[in-house]
C-alpha cells in the first residue's frame, strides 16, 4: 500500500510526535530559555515534520529527496540540541533520543531507496 498523504508515511507520523514531545520537553526548561534552546528545538523539530510534507508534496523525485535531506539536517539539530538540554538541565531525553533515532533510520532508508547510488 502506497501512501495517499504525507499523513500516512511512518516517518511523518513519528517525527509528528517527536515535535509533540519536544514541545512538552521545552516547557521543562527555564523561561531564560524561551528564545534560546527552547525556540531552537521547537523550531528544528517543527523543521522536520514539515520538510517531510512538504516534499512529500513536491513535483518530483528530486525535489522530494532534497527536502529529505533539510529534514535529516533539522533532526541533526535536534539531536545536538537535545544533548545540550541534557547536559546543561539534566532532564532526561531518552524517550526523545530513541524516537529521534527513529526518524533519522527511516529518513535515511527513504532517501536512499529514492536516490540509490550505483
Amino acid at each position: 500500500m502506497s501512501a495517499k498523504s504525507f499523513k500516512d508515511l511512518i516517518v511523518w507520523q513519528k517525527s509528528f510526535k517527536l515535535a509533540e514531545l519536544i514541545y512538552r520537553l521545552t516547557k521543562q526548561l527555564p523561561t531564560s530559555e524561551k528564545y534560546g534552546l527552547s525556540s531552537q528545538l521547537q523550531r528544528a523539530s517543527v523543521s522536520v515534520v514539515s520538510n517531510i510534507a512538504e516534499g512529500y508534496e513536491r513535483n518530483n523525485r528530486g525535489e522530494y529527496i532534497q527536502f529529505l535531506g533539510i529534514a535529516r539536517a533539522s533532526a541533526a539539530e535536534v539531536e545536538a540540541q537535545l544533548l545540550l538540554v541534557q547536559k546543561i538541565y539534566n532532564l532526561d531525553i531518552e524517550t526523545e533520543l530513541a524516537l529521534l533515532t527513529e526518524v533519522q533510520k527511516l529518513l535515511y532508508v527513504i532517501s536512499n531507496k529514492l536516490n540509490p547510488r550505483p
